[in-house]
């Protein structure tokens, strides 16, 4: 392709609602163009990048055994209704009314559709295994879209469904997809983990996430430098705290805490660390108040604290309702003659002689102990894993730092093939329900994931096998026929006998702004024609990556490219 024949609008600076590097990148390189909040348009450079990523998912997918299928953006909200879903997407469903009046929401996901297709057409054990797949834009209405593509309304995603049989015919698909995830993410060129992970609103047992470590990643990543063991934020499970101390119970006595209603102004006020403080949070589970003791330096956890009281959700009571159980003002609470249910995180049954709240306004307790003062129902893991935590597995201390999700892979169960009754009937006649996995790649994310991962001050810096293009070819003098002679005829060579992909430059601009360009855009090769071929028919073959430098003649211009890519792709 040459220059002058495509739509390349590069930016000198950066657009000032941009704020990580790979929403900058995308929209100075022009690879994307901001068309409203959360929706991008896909110009020339950006959309061949765009199709590589998907050409590599859909053969990693295809090797794997699945079958690609498209499905419709519009989903009925009947199923999602049968699904019990409705409610769980709540406000990030985005619905539309048709000149019928019926209400269709543009798909945030195809559970609910895919099986409802697989349930009407698959009945017998014959027909199973299979794993269907599909490549499809997704519509979820974020509150706050940014970053780019990387959190979007909009977007592109790769998701598969698998029916088994049984759970062991669900284990080998799951392994089938997990194998083929790390094939696709491994040709992107991206340096990725996988952790546990929590399975949200997909539902079901078990899930792994694809991270991308990155200091802008929305999501936090848990691991042990030790041992390995890696997990998101949701799922990650601390070693149990040991007993602080073996100090003596000292006696309850109550401390006017006048208008310190939070764990910092107490402790400030007591000239007490978060930590010998307990804060209690009062939920509704089941229509009914619980109280959830956690200590003042740590967060709920409401994924774990959903799955330890059993329900679909919970949620923070609200003022009302905290006075009626407590007595007090928000912000006195404390589990002392509470008469609710009290679930206590694992760190909390460990203290001893710590302060909370007294259940009177403007009053806290000093010197608290279970089981003396207060007994906990239950005690389970419920908190957030915090800086200082130690892993499960080998007590060593944890890292925490940020990741870009790029993949999530789950095992479903029957969660979707119970309540849309996808069943079959098994070798003897029996009808039973289908056992799915669900298996999701964000394709814009691997897109931003990869800049982020692979820039510099001058630009993008493409892995091969996503560059829109491997070779850009910059005559610095396009008024020179013989350097646009030579320039042509590299070109022609490339492209039409060498099957190569490549850029010709051919705008009458100075070299700098070519130079520049061409490292904005991040092609990996670059084969420059100037002041050196016309004193000594040398041309130069320059590496996007680390800038090294080769000279060669016009003839020996393929078979050294051809030697460089050999060694790129070995070095990806």
């Amino acid at each position: 392709m040459k220059w002058s024949q495509t739509l390349i609008p590069t930016l000198k600076e950066s657009p000032s609602e941009a704020e990580i590097e790979s929403h900058k990148l995308m929209i100075r390189a022009g690879l994307i163009r901001r068309i409203t909040a959360g929706a991008y348009a896909y110009l020339p450079l950006g959309t061949l990048v765009l199709n590589k990523v998907i050409a590599i998912v859909r053969e990693e997918m295809n090797r794997a055994g699945a079958v690609e299928v498209f499905l419709p953006s519009l989903q009925p909200l009947d199923l999602l209704e049968e699904s019990g879903r409705l409610q769980v997407f709540g406000d990030d469903l985005i619905t539309f009314e048709d000149r019928h009046g019926k209400i269709t929401a543009l798909g945030p996901t195809h559970e609910e559709i895919i099986t409802d297709i697989v349930r009407n057409e698959i009945n017998s054990y014959r027909q199973l295994p299979i794993t269907l797949y599909q490549i499809q834009t997704k519509f979820r209405d974020e509150t706050r879209p940014r970053f780019g593509v990387l959190r979007s309304k909009e977007f592109i995603m790769k998701d598969a469904y698998s029916f088994d049989l049984d759970y062991e015919g669900l284990n080998k698909s799951y392994k089938s997809m997990y194998d083929a995830y790390c094939r696709i993410f491994d040709r992107c060129g991206l340096d990725y983990l996988v952790v546990e992970a929590d399975s949200g609103a997909m539902g079901g047992d078990v899930s792994h996430e694809f991270m991308v470590p990155s200091p802008v990643g929305e999501d936090v990543l848990i691991r042990c430098p030790k041992c390995g063991y890696s997990a998101n934020r949701e799922r990650a499970e601390p070693a149990p705290l040991l007993q602080e101390n073996h100090a003596a119970l000292r006696t309850l006595k109550e401390i006017p805490t006048p208008n310190k209603h939070t764990i910092q102004e107490v402790s400030d006020f007591l000239q007490i660390k978060p930590h010998q403080m307990v804060k209690t949070m009062i939920y509704i589970s089941n229509g009914q108040p619980v109280a959830v003791l956690l200590r003042g330096d740590h967060e709920v956890n409401e994924t774990k604290l959903t799955k330890v009281l059993g329900q679909g959700a919970v949620a923070l009571a609200d003022q009302a309702t905290i006075e009626q159980v407590t007595h007090a003002r928000v912000g006195f609470a404390g589990p002392v003659g509470l008469k609710v249910e009290i679930i206590a995180d694992q760190a909390v049954s460990v203290l001893r002689n710590f302060v909370t709240g007294a259940n009177k306004s403007d009053m806290h307790l000093d010197n608290v102990n279970a089981e003396r003062d207060f007994n906990i129902s239950r005690v389970a893991d419920i908190r957030y894993v915090t800086t200082g935590d130690r892993c499960k597995i080998c007590n060593h201390e944890i890292n925490i730092s940020q990741g870009i999700e790029i993949g999530h892979v789950f095992k479903l169960g029957t969660k979707y093939s119970d309540t849309l009754k996808a069943k079959f009937l098994d070798a003897n006649g029996k009808g039973k329900s289908m056992i799915m996995g669900c298996y999701g790649i964000g394709i814009n994310r691997i897109i931003a994931s990869a800049i982020e991962r692979s820039h510099d001050e001058n630009g993008i810096i493409w892995p091969l096998s996503l560059a829109p293009y491997k070779i850009i070819i910059i005559p610095v003098n396009v008024n020179d026929p013989s350097v646009m002679q030579v320039a042509d005829h590299l070109y022609d060579d490339l492209t039409n006998v060498a099957g190569m992909e490549v850029l010709l430059d051919d705008r009458d601009q100075r070299p700098g702004v070519k130079f520049k360009d061409a490292d904005l855009i991040g092609i990996p090769l670059k084969i420059i024609i100037g002041k050196k071929f016309t004193e000594t028919k040398e041309i130069e073959i320059k590496l996007r990556k680390n800038g090294e430098t080769f000279q060669t003649t016009p003839d020996g211009v393929r078979p050294k490219i051809e030697l460089l890519f050999k060694e790129l792709s070995k070095s990806s």
